[in-house]
């Protein structure tokens, strides 16, 4: 979790998260400052310069997220092999019973 320990600029969140487009962080930072677990604080120097943090909601999530991430590592095979399944289901051909 990248905002855990500390606040960071958009371009070090960006580099941290590994193919995440410059669109996709917008969206999703601004999500998450609508909720209220992140702040956005925009300091008043030329060039721009803007820090983002976890609020006192976002950082109540670090531990579940945290888990969270444990969770789906220990199940990355079952996870892996159910969407092998799904993937596999939908490639067969759908038969009409009339």
């Amino acid at each position: 979790m990248t905002l855990a320990s500390r606040s960071h600029r958009f371009s070090e969140i960006k580099r941290s998260i590994n193919g995440i487009s410059q669109r996709m962080l917008t969206l999703c930072l601004r999500g998450l400052e609508r909720d209220g677990l992140v702040k956005r604080t925009v300091y008043p120097v030329v060039p721009p310069h803007v820090e983002y943090e976890l609020t006192p909601l976002g950082h109540s999530l670090t531990e579940p997220v945290i888990a969270l991430g444990q969770w789906a590592q220990q199940h990355i095979a079952d996870i892996d092999a159910a969407r092998a399944a799904f993937d596999a289901a939908q490639d067969r051909p759908i038969t009409l019973d009339v």
